[in-house]
C-alpha cells in the first residue's frame, strides 16, 4: 500500500546506504538576484508557459544534491534495456557515444524549489534507443533505474518527447560523476527527481512502476507547471 510519508534526504540515504541519488531537500545554492528571477520569471516558453514555474527560483549552478556515487567505474559500465521490447540490448558507454548524438539547451526543475535556466547537453535522444529496440505496442511506461534501489518512472509519451535523453556531457564537458556521470537520464519537462543519475537498466513496461520518491509521498506526474510536488 502507498505510504503517504514524504521521506526526508537523511531518511532516504540512510535506508539506501548511501548507494544511490538522492533529490536533497531545500538548501544552500546560489540563486539570482531577486531582480533578474523577476525578468526570466516573465518570460515564457514556446508553448506559452513560464519558463520559471510557480514556487521555483532561479540559480546559477547545478546544485549538487547528494547521494552515493557508485564504485563501478565507468569503462565497466553498462546500460541493459529490457521489458516490452523486441530487441533487448546492452550498451557500453563507448557503444552509446557511437549512436546519433543532440545538443540540448534546456531549463530543468528541481522540486526542493530551484531552476537551473539554459542548461547544456549532450548525449542520446531517447527516441533513438526506442527506434534501436523496437518498443512493442504494449508498453505504456518507461522505468529508470540507478544502482541499488532507486527507481523512477514516466509515461511512454513522454519519453517521446525531443527534449528527453541520455546525457552524457553537461556545459561543453563530461558530465561529472556527482551529476550522474557516466550517463544520465534527462527529462527536463518533470521535476529532476525524474532525471534519474548513474543509469544502469531502461526498462519498457505495460504497467506502471512508481519510484522510490513516488512511493513516499512524492508526485508520480510531478509536473512543475502544476506544482504536483506531493500526492
Amino acid at each position: 500500500m502507498k505510504s503517504s510519508k514524504k521521506i526526508t534526504r537523511r531518511e532516504f540515504l540512510a535506508a539506501s546506504g548511501g548507494s544511490v541519488v538522492s533529490i536533497g531537500l531545500p538548501g544552500v545554492f546560489v540563486k539570482l538576484m531577486d531582480a533578474g528571477n523577476r525578468a526570466v520569471a516573465a518570460q515564457l516558453r514556446p508553448d506559452g508557459r513560464p519558463r520559471i514555474p510557480p514556487g521555483q527560483h532561479a540559480v546559477k549552478a547545478l546544485p549538487n544534491m547528494g547521494g552515493g556515487q557508485p564504485d563501478e567505474n565507468v569503462p565497466g559500465w553498462r546500460l541493459k534495456i529490457t521489458g516490452d521490447v523486441e530487441n533487448p540490448m546492452t550498451f557500453m558507454i563507448s557503444e552509446l557515444m557511437e549512436l546519433e548524438q543532440i545538443d540540448l539547451i534546456c531549463d530543468v526543475h528541481c522540486v526542493t524549489g530551484w531552476t537551473l535556466l539554459d542548461s547544456r547537453w549532450r548525449g542520446i535522444s531517447m527516441k533513438t534507443i526506442m527506434n534501436l529496440v523496437k518498443v512493442k505496442e504494449s508498453a505504456g511506461f518507461i522505468i529508470l533505474k540507478a544502482p541499488g534501489i532507486y527507481t523512477s518512472s514516466i509515461p511512454l509519451a513522454e519519453a517521446l518527447k525531443d527534449n528527453v535523453m541520455l546525457a552524457y556531457g553537461f556545459n561543453d564537458r563530461k558530465l561529472p560523476r556527482a551529476h550522474g556521470a557516466p550517463l544520465r537520464a534527462l527529462i527536463p519537462d518533470r521535476y529532476f527527481y525524474k532525471s534519474v543519475k548513474w543509469l544502469k537498466d531502461i526498462k519498457f513496461s505495460a504497467v506502471d512502476e512508481p519510484g522510490y520518491y513516488e512511493t513516499s509521498g512524492y508526485s508520480n506526474s510531478a509536473d512543475p507547471w502544476k506544482e504536483e510536488r506531493f500526492d
